[in-house]
């Protein structure tokens, strides 16, 4: 029986072939008929208006971070599409499986410069795994199937489908499509036994092996085969930033955060360890640093599913490509059992001088102003246990990353690889809709909360309940940090005025409470978390606050710094 619909229909059903249930949205003139189409399916497919294509596409990442599912935003040609970029371009970097629908001018009408036109798929091919643009309605099934494919498969991302009104407004017979194969396109590669035997052979011979735990780890599912793995091995494991979730908080093999902003010991042990193990992770700069003096005494091993990524920072002795959930149970499965109680007590001494030189004095001050490590240890002391951090980028990032606590993996969303300001209140909207029991906190500084303030109309709007923590020290905090070390202390354009966040909220309909003194927190955060959706929790902070320890840059990961006045340059 033939199935005659209209392209943009086409669209609309192949998302419901694809399991879609929410859609991050923007309409605009070229993809109207999208939205025409949408119209119809209301109930079985939610349309969620955003207020900034931007954070649109945030709000999608926010949702396939913690649902392990593709996002999915739609937009308008030209200006809507092109305010896709930042979120498409984050995506790319953090790994995050999104598809990106937009408008476009129609056939008859590309290349003349037309009214909102852009060349989407020219300006988008290396910031995608895929771009593409659909000339035709009867390719609306096929393109939709291979984007989500691609989207999802082997190491996640972005794809672009750059849709004409020509399409859009063409009927076809409609017949569903599955794509699970491409040609020249192999995402999950069989394991070479031959590296997987090579790296047994290392692992066992290793007496001080350090595991490092990447955004990989969560990407595949591979949580549970980490913990048979690091714990068979007696192997200390540190976390990457968008790894921190991977590996629970209280895991007595746990040794913390690595990088720039991490902890003390995995880094100075990067730099002492015999056999270092990378699972799921790129050796970014943000972790290395200068890598010319970085593990320079260890056996290099790197399992990764992309293989593009070995030897593209740091040269491993042993890359064992391949889905990280099926090479860590079949390394597992061959090492011996062991035992490094030795190597895991020397440790100890560098967590117990990052506690008394930095943590202790970062969570529990005795007096001065509030502090962001204080305000957010207060935060994760009363959190469910199922809680989810969602940071923005910054100083307030790296403080609510050091001091949330992880339970159950994808507890963490942030912006990684970009570095995006504003990422926070759009992915932790995004993110509410990805799940239905876990509480969203959105923690951000007060110049971040500012970039993409208009998605309190979608909270108005929709009632998703994030939890908003602002930490207001009146600054553009991280680079001031950087202005304070070198230059001198001249605040070029850091400090800043802000808004009346209360009016604003009430503006909103979110409900709202100012914190600045120490003896107010506890009962303010019970209220936010008591409150039945949105809050918004302003918490004033020490102005000139830094974030500590620190590796200054280009210095080895083992030089940290506990105070900006220490020796570093």
């Amino acid at each position: 029986m033939a199935n005659i619909m209209t392209g943009a229909e086409a669209l609309i059903q192949s998302l419901l072939d694809q399991g879609v249930d929410t859609t991050f949205v923007y309409p605009g003139g070229t993809i109207i008929k999208v939205f025409d189409a949408l119209f119809s399916h209301r109930p079985d497919l939610k349309q969620i208006l955003t207020r900034h294509e931007q954070g649109a596409t945030h709000a999608a990442q926010g949702y396939a971070r913690i649902s392990g599912k593709t996002g999915v935003a739609i937009v308008t040609s030209g200006p809507g599409a092109t305010n896709t970029l930042t979120g498409i371009s984050d995506a790319m970097l953090d790994s995050t499986p999104i598809v990106v629908i937009a408008g476009q001018v129609g056939t008859d009408a590309l290349g003349t410069d037309a009214f909102q036109e852009i060349d989407l798929v020219g300006v988008t091919q290396p910031i995608t795994k895929w771009s593409y643009q659909i000339r035709r309605a009867q390719d609306v099934p096929w393109a939709v199937a291979r984007a989500f494919y691609i989207a999802q498969s082997g190491r996640p991302g972005p794809v672009v489908l750059d849709f004409t009104k020509t399409a859009q407004n063409e009927t076809i017979d409609y017949k569903p499509e599955k794509i699970d194969f491409i040609r020249s396109y192999v995402p999950s590669p069989e394991p070479d036994m031959e590296q997987i035997d090579a790296a047994v052979r290392l692992i066992n011979g290793s007496t001080k092996p350090l595991v490092l735990v990447g955004h990989g780890v969560e990407l595949g599912n591979a949580e549970e085969e980490l913990k048979a793995f690091i714990e068979k091995a007696d192997a200390p494991a540190a976390r990457t930033l968008l790894g921190l979730s991977a590996l629970p908080s209280g895991h007595r093999l746990n040794m913390g955060m690595l990088g720039m902003h991490g902890n003390l010991a995995p880094n100075v042990m990067t730099n002492r360890c015999d056999v270092l193990i990378a699972v799921g992770m790129r050796f970014d700069d943000r972790v290395t640093s200068d890598v010319n003096f970085y593990a320079r005494q260890a056996k290099i091993i790197h399992l990764d599913i992309d293989k593009s990524e070995f030897g593209k920072n740091v040269k491993p002795d042993v890359a064992v490509h391949g889905d990280c959930r099926k090479t860590l149970a079949l390394i597992t499965e061959r090492i011996d059992k062991a035992c490094h109680k030795e190597w895991l007590d020397s440790f100890k001494p560098l967590e117990h001088e990052e506690h008394e030189k930095v943590i202790e004095n970062a969570i529990h001050p005795k007096d001065g102003p509030l502090l962001m490590g204080e305000v957010v240890n207060a935060v994760a002391e009363q959190a469910p246990d199922n809680a989810v951090l969602v940071t923005d980028v910054g100083l307030n990032q790296m403080f609510s990353a050091r001091y949330f606590k992880y339970n159950r993996p994808r507890s963490i969303i942030t912006s990684g690889g970009l570095g995006t300001m504003g990422f926070s209140l759009p992915a932790a909207i995004g993110a509410t809709f990805g799940t239905e029991d876990r509480m969203i906190f959105s923690f951000q500084g007060d110049g971040g909360f500012q970039m993409n303030i208009q998605e309190l109309g979608t909270i108005m709007e929709t009632g998703a309940p994030v939890k908003i923590v602002i930490m207001n020290n009146s600054f553009l905090g991280n680079v001031r940090q950087w202005q304070q070390m070198v230059c001198d202390s001249r605040y070029s354009c850091t400090p800043i005025k802000d808004p009346d966040f209360g009016l604003i909220a009430s503006a909103y309909s979110v409900p709202y409470r100012r914190v600045s003194e120490r003896t107010e927190l506890t009962e303010a955060i019970r209220d936010m978390i008591a409150a039945p959706g949105a809050f918004i929790l302003e918490a004033t902070v020490m102005e000139e606050e830094n974030v500590m320890p620190m590796i200054p840059g280009h210095k080895p990961v083992d030089k940290m710094i506990f105070t900006i006045d220490d020796d570093w340059k």
